[in-house]
C-alpha cells in the first residue's frame, strides 16, 4: 500500500525572540486519525530530519483521539524524535504529501528545495499535495516542471492575515502566506477567522486554520478512494 507523507517543523522558537513554537499538535494528529480510520498509512519527515518541536499553546487544543496518536510510541518515534530527513525519502512510496503547520513552518519550510523536490515528484506521479494552516509556506515556492508555481492558476486557502493578527503575530512572522500565494497566481478563498474550511483543486488539497486538519483529511481520503488506489 502507498502511503501519505506528512511534513513537520524543526523550528523551535519564533526568530528573535524566546517565545517558543513548533508543531502545531493537531494538525498532524487530527489529520493522521482521519488517515489511519481509512485504513491509510503515513510517514513523517521534516526539513533536518530527528526532532520535532511542539508548540505549547497546541496542546491546549486537543481532544481523546489526537491525544492516542500522541502518546502512542509510533507516533512519539517517527514523528517526534526519528522523523526523516527528505534525502531518505521515497517519493514512488506516496500518493499524497501533507505539510502540517505551527508558526515555525514560516521559517524552514519555504526555502527548503528538498522538500519542493519531493513534492513536485510526488504531484507529477498524480498524487495529491496537501496543507493546513501555516503548512502552506511550504507549497508557495514549489514550481513544476515549467518552471511555473505549482500554485499559480489554483484555489488555495491557509492562515489569513485576520487570522494572524487575531494570534498576535502579525508583526513576527516574516511573510504572509495569504499575500505571497496571491503573489504567486493563487486564488485564496478563505471563510470567518478559526472556523474549519478545507477546499480541492485537482490535486491540490488546503485548510485554512487549526480547526481544518480533519476536513483535509477527509477530502484526501475522498480524493484517494476516487483514484481507485
Amino acid at each position: 500500500m502507498k502511503k501519505v507523507l506528512v511534513v513537520l517543523t524543526n523550528v523551535t522558537r519564533y526568530a528573535n525572540t524566546n517565545d517558543a513554537t513548533g508543531l502545531w499538535l493537531g494538525e498532524a494528529t487530527e489529520f493522521v486519525d482521519e488517515l489511519t480510520q481509512a485504513g491509510l498509512a503515513v510517514d513523517y519527515v521534516s526539513p533536518k530530519g530527528g526532532f520535532v518541536p511542539l508548540d505549547p499553546r497546541s496542546m491546549s487544543y486537543t481532544d481523546a483521539n489526537s491525544l492516542a496518536i500522541y502518546e502512542s510510541a509510533t507516533f512519539q518515534r517517527k514523528a517526534l524524535t526519528q522523523s526523516l530527513r527528505p534525502d531518505q525519502v521515497v517519493p514512488t512510496d506516496y500518493q499524497a504529501i501533507y505539510y502540517t503547520g505551527g508558526h515555525g513552518v514560516m521559517w524552514d519550510f519555504p526555502h527548503n528545495q528538498a522538500l519542493q523536490d519531493l513534492t513536485r515528484q510526488i504531484y507529477d506521479q498524480g498524487g495529491f499535495v496537501a496543507s493546513v494552516c501555516h503548512g502552506i509556506a511550504g507549497l508557495l515556492n514549489v514550481r513544476d516542471d515549467q518552471g511555473n508555481y505549482l500554485i499559480a492558476g489554483k484555489t488555495v486557502t491557509g492562515f489569513t492575515q485576520a487570522e494572524e493578527i487575531l494570534a498576535g503575530k502579525r508583526r513576527v512572522v516574516p511573510f504572509l502566506n495569504q499575500k505571497v500565494a496571491e503573489a504567486h497566481g493563487a486564488t485564496f478563498r478563505k471563510k470567518r477567522a478559526y472556523k474549519s474550511f478545507a477546499v480541492r483543486d485537482h490535486q491540490l488539497i488546503t485548510g485554512q486554520n487549526p480547526f481544518s486538519a480533519r476536513a483535509v483529511g477527509k477530502l484526501l481520503v475522498q480524493g484517494i478512494n476516487e483514484n481507485g488506489h
